[in-house]
């Protein structure tokens, strides 16, 4: 089955020639007529994912303890700026600030709300869901239009929807992997001209077997940048969550889900989320080299759990029907279950901060 966009892309192949993978996954996506995030609903039983903060309240609460602990270690500044880069609904936001202010009332009191959001259509859900905070929140297309000032940062699934490069191992070395048109006029891949560098792969590259892919992420390592300069400069901490990898490696994990169920990437440009798996030892080795403080990775469970899920799950079933207690069980095994597939074992989560701080639950790096 074509879609509108699928028309477009095989007109613009059939114009200018074969279209990186980085190209059609920005196209798939972001595109401004056809772009998956411009006109579908993702989120939700009713969308094609769903992401940590609709599974359960517990994950946003969390992640607003995690945001007071950083706010303390940081000497509890006035006038600090609460940022969540690609806020979904707002779901997360909410149930953080319901925390924040809980925990923290003179943060609460002081902070200023800022949401990187570049969808008019989740602009318009997001004010819905935070409505009683609208006073207090401001829109921005990009980080850099955050207001100076120490910042506490939260980027929950925003990686993965960046695009990627992908190089296929060959006989001549590694080429970029393109889409382009079969004589049926079906999109497939095919190899590129362009090459790779060999001072990126990570060894030994020549022991893995042609047809091997390898992934770079040259637009998530300039938001990291973006991201890392900011603390650097002003202060503040950055919570990365994501499904990924801690060690650069070889593989394809290009990715499309349509309808909750894994789709061809090729097969409904627009209809379905493009992701790939973020490499989360690129993005500490960007921290690094930006000279801010890195708290090591952990997966999602380990993390969760460290800072109370448990306890906080206990808290919440309380007094509730045994239907209900069941429901947030089962919402914590989701959200932090460890196993093959299990989001607790498949998210990784790192922090980034300036000046250097230790933060619960990471282990202080040596």
């Amino acid at each position: 089955m074509s879609t509108p966009l699928a028309a477009k892309i095989k007109r613009l192949i059939r114009a200018t020639g074969p279209m990186s993978v980085s190209d059609y996954f920005a196209m798939c996506l972001a595109d401004p007529e056809h772009g998956y995030y411009r006109t579908r609903e993702p989120f939700g039983t009713a969308g094609d994912f769903i992401t940590a903060p609709e599974i359960s309240q517990l994950f946003g609460e969390i992640l607003g303890i995690f945001m007071v602990h950083a706010w303390q270690q940081h000497g509890s500044p006035n006038d600090v700026r609460l940022v969540e880069i690609g806020p979904g609904r707002g779901t997360m936001m909410a149930d953080m600030l319901r925390v924040i202010s809980r925990l923290a009332p003179r943060l609460s009191d002081g902070m200023s709300i800022h949401l990187v959001e570049t969808s008019e259509r989740l602009r318009g859900l997001q004010r819905i869901t935070l409505e009683s905070h609208s006073r207090r929140i401001t829109w921005h297309a990009g980080l850099e239009e955050v207001p100076p000032g120490p910042a506490l940062i939260v980027a929950n699934e925003l990686f993965d929807a960046i695009p990627i490069r992908q190089f296929v191992k060959t006989p001549q070395g590694f080429r970029e992997r393109v889409v382009t048109l079969e004589d049926d006029d079906r999109l497939s891949f095919s190899l590129g001209v362009a090459g790779l560098d060999p001072a990126l792969l990570p060894s030994p590259a020549e022991s893995v077997p042609d047809g091997t892919i390898f992934e770079v992420a040259p637009a998530r390592q300039s938001v990291m940048s973006t991201l890392c300069d900011r603390l650097k400069a002003m202060g503040g901490t950055a919570l990365i969550i994501d499904y990924g990898h801690m060690v650069t490696g070889f593989g394809d994990t290009l990715q499309a889900l349509r309808g909750h169920a894994y789709d061809p990437p090729l097969a409904h440009p627009g209809e379905a989320d493009l992701t790939s798996h973020v490499d989360f030892e690129d993005l500490a080795r960007i921290a690094l080299g930006c000279g801010v403080h890195l708290n090591g990775g952990m997966r999602q469970g380990d993390f969760l759990r460290g800072l109370g899920l448990s306890e906080r799950a206990a808290a919440l079933a309380g007094g509730k029907s045994a239907a209900d207690q069941k429901l947030i069980a089962a919402a914590v095994d989701r959200l932090a279950g460890e196993g093959a597939g299990k989001m607790g074992e498949l998210f990784k989560v790192i922090a980034v901060s300036s000046p250097a701080l230790d933060l619960a639950p990471f282990r202080p790096v040596a």
